[in-house]
């Protein structure tokens, strides 16, 4: 036993321990009868508290996962089960509020009931509804005998479908974000008088944290429509544009070619021009509609047995000749034999191009393009490599973002459009395979590409 002194002491150390959250202590049994009653209070305290603490460590990883989604629906399925632990319940609804509050529609559900009566869309008019005095007060709802709360109120269609599913308690708290509210999240149980002797305010705190995460997912999921709309209308836009682009092209060539007659030597220089700006928007129309694709989900690959060999040699020989015009040759290097893929041929054209035509641009004139192709047991890897510029270690992360471009410059003044790479890298992903570069500033860069053995 402890003297009163030293109990006195003790319980002094102990509450500084516990104040920094150390609960591994002690406390000491006093010699005399009437401090024991507080020796196990303190007792049972300290073992409350550090359940607490451990509780809210638990919670706090929760929140914090929960944080870092993004669309409403990853956040409460995780949230399901997460959730479990600390709080009674066997079905967890979602609602939100629509027409300035006026509706509430069900966004999300799950539940342990073999039938799920409430589901996506199911909505409801908040006035005259029960709801509403939540709304008002901010406070949650608690019905621990949802069968009695049915039969006092037998025209709640919702009560009478929870109840339905099998529920018999709920808890229902306001989902309120910046002081404005948003609507509901439901916790039902199958057992009557659950929610008798809980916690409200752990409630309300759950609640608050989703306030805030519905919001941001609800702005989210906003962001998303109207990036596709503004998808949609801009490929609409610049499909239309496609046509006259092909007539002003066409056009172009007839007059340089004299048809329907010789144009004055002095007009030529500008038809030059206007030809060589409208083949360049052209491309940037095709790199735009292929994005838009891509992005959207869209692209289809039209898969074929090809020689992944003869398509390169065939790509080379049409690229020779722009890299002629800056006398640059391209060399081709073969280590293997099996080159036959299922591919869809007209896109690894478009990607071979893509880094060959690149590789042309960003080379000094008289150099050399070095493209080897070769085999493992798993897949094939194309390099095309060139003597060029080469491009700063900082900048590499750049080169496969839309509309990014690196402190390179062509060396012939040739125009990007900023796509290439992106759809590239795209292209090869879609085939199932990896692209990457390696470079040095001032001595040239490599691009590689893997595809997948079928």
């Amino acid at each position: 036993m402890t003297s009163p002194d030293d109990f006195l002491n003790q319980l002094v150390k102990a509450t500084e321990a516990i104040k920094q959250q150390k609960f591994s202590i002690n406390i000491p049994q006093p010699k005399e009868s009437q401090f024991r009653p507080l020796a196990t209070a303190i007792t049972d305290l300290v073992i409350f508290l550090e359940k607490r603490f451990e509780e809210s460590q638990r919670l706090s990883k929760i929140i914090q996962k929960i944080n870092s989604g993004t669309t409403l629906d990853d956040v409460l399925n995780y949230a399901y089960n997460a959730f479990r632990p600390f709080i009674p319940y066997d079905r967890i609804g979602c609602a939100i509020l629509e027409e300035n509050g006026k509706l509430l529609r069900s966004r999300w559900a799950r539940t342990e009931a073999t039938v799920m009566k409430i589901t996506w869309g199911y909505s409801g008019n908040m006035e005259g509804s029960s709801l509403q005095k939540i709304i008002e007060t901010g406070q949650p709802r608690i019905l621990n005998d949802l069968e009695s709360y049915l039969k006092e109120h037998p025209n709640s269609a919702s009560t009478r479908l929870i109840v339905q599913e099998g529920m018999r308690s709920s808890l229902t708290c306001p989902l309120i974000a910046l002081d404005k509210p948003i609507g509901f999240i439901f916790f039902s149980s199958m057992k009557p008088n659950t929610y008798q002797n809980v916690h409200v305010d752990f409630f309300m705190e759950i609640a608050a944290h989703f306030s805030v995460i519905a919001e941001k997912s609800r702005l989210y999921e906003e962001l998303l429509h109207l990036n596709e709309l503004k998808n949609e209308f801009l490929g609409i836009a610049v499909h239309d544009i496609r046509n006259p682009l092909a007539l002003i092209m066409q056009s172009c060539q007839l007059l340089l070619e004299g048809i329907p007659c010789p144009a004055p030597e002095e007009h030529k220089p500008f038809l030059n021009i206007i030809n060589n700006a409208v083949k360049f928007m052209a491309v940037l129309v095709d790199n735009y509609l292929d994005v838009a694709a891509i992005e959207s989900g869209k692209l289809e690959l039209r898969l074929e047995t090809v020689d992944l060999k003869t398509i390169l040699e065939q790509n080379i020989q049409l690229s020779g000749a722009f890299g002629k015009k800056k006398n640059i040759t391209i060399g081709l290097k073969v280590s293997g034999q099996a080159f036959t893929l299922l591919l869809d041929r007209r896109r690894i054209e478009q990607v071979l191009n893509n880094l060959i035509s690149n590789a042309i641009k960003y080379s000094n004139p008289g150099s050399e393009i070095s493209v080897e192709l070769m085999e493992d047991k798993h897949r094939v890897v194309v390099s095309v490599r060139d003597r060029g510029q080469g491009i700063a270690e900082e900048e590499l992360g750049k080169l496969f973002l839309p509309f990014s471009k690196t402190s390179a410059k062509p060396t012939g003044g040739e125009k990007s459009t900023g796509l290439g790479l992106l759809i590239v890298k795209k292209m090869v992903e879609t085939h199932g395979g990896k692209i990457w570069v390696e470079s040095k500033l001032g001595e040239g860069s490599a691009f590689f590409f893997s595809l997948p053995r079928n």
